[in-house]
């Protein structure tokens, strides 16, 4: 019986409550925002209720701080990638089982998703830099 719960907690019921904790924290502070507003509204002491709004605003993030996160998570990946597949090659011997694979396979899937992070920040670099120089 045992043997049966335990992937079914963690396939189903785990991802569930993530998804449900994240949904609530991000409804809570959108609640906690409108009740901010409203009492200012309700206050009317001169304060400018738009400013107040856009003030409560999440942050957006600019094209540049893009750019730099995908550098960032490229370079980590593929570094992660590299260590693990050359930390596979050398520990293992012959490659019969699963689990002497399992430094190369994770290894290349960090390096393949590393090498997509940079492959995209080094195409849109290219947009980025256009458009800073539009606006000049």
């Amino acid at each position: 019986m045992e043997d049966i719960l335990v992937p079914i907690f963690v396939c189903v019921v785990l991802p569930v409550a993530i998804v449900l904790i994240v949904f609530l924290a991000s409804m809570n502070s959108d609640n906690k925002r409108a009740k901010v507003l409203i009492k200012a509204i309700e206050s009317n002491n001169g304060i400018d209720a738009d400013r107040l709004a856009e003030a409560f605003k999440k942050p957006v993030k600019t094209a540049r701080e893009i750019l730099n996160l995908r550098l960032l998570r490229g370079c980590i990946f593929t570094f992660i990638g590299l260590a693990l597949a050359i930390f596979g090659i050398i520990d293992s011997d012959s490659y019969n089982t699963i689990e002497d694979n399992m430094g190369l396979m994770l290894g290349g899937i960090s390096l393949a998703i590393g090498i997509s992070y940079l492959v995209v920040f080094f195409v849109t670099r290219r947009n980025v830099n256009d458009e800073a120089t539009d606006k000049n």
